[in-house]
């Protein structure tokens, strides 16, 4: 038995309710093939970096458990094929960490303390005196 985690992408136009339902057959799996369930992080829905099938949002869960590799195998088939699954990753949980989610994502310049123009004024030497 190995401890895992999967960070599952779901569609952000898939009910909330068949979410739950992917999460709990996910569960079930790992639990009839005897293995723990050791949590599940709901991470929200969050902004991806490019689209994927035309959407630029995704609903992410992250699974926790402890499992034969087989069982990781069967479940990764099955999430595969899965309706409103639109990425996910299954990956070997190091001893000691602690997952969590990563900071909400922000735009650029929303928190800069110069911001561009403080920046063009601040730089005022020129290239020559650099040399």
């Amino acid at each position: 038995m190995n401890d895992y985690e999967i960070l599952l992408m779901l569609d952000p136009e898939l009910p909330e309710e068949r979410g739950d339902e992917v999460v709990a057959r996910v569960r079930e799996r790992v639990e009839s093939d005897g293995g723990t369930w050791d949590g599940h992080e709901p991470w929200g829905r969050r902004r991806l970096a490019y689209e994927i099938a035309h959407k630029a949002e995704g609903v992410y869960h992250l699974l926790l458990f402890t499992a034969a590799p087989e069982t990781l195998e069967e479940v990764s088939r099955v999430l595969k094929i899965t309706d409103g699954v639109m990425r996910h990753l299954a990956v070997r949980r190091v001893a000691g960490s602690r997952p969590g989610a990563p900071p909400p994502y922000e735009a650029p310049g929303s928190d800069d303390s110069v911001g561009e123009r403080g920046y063009a004024s601040a730089n005022t030497r020129s290239h020559s005196e650099e040399e």
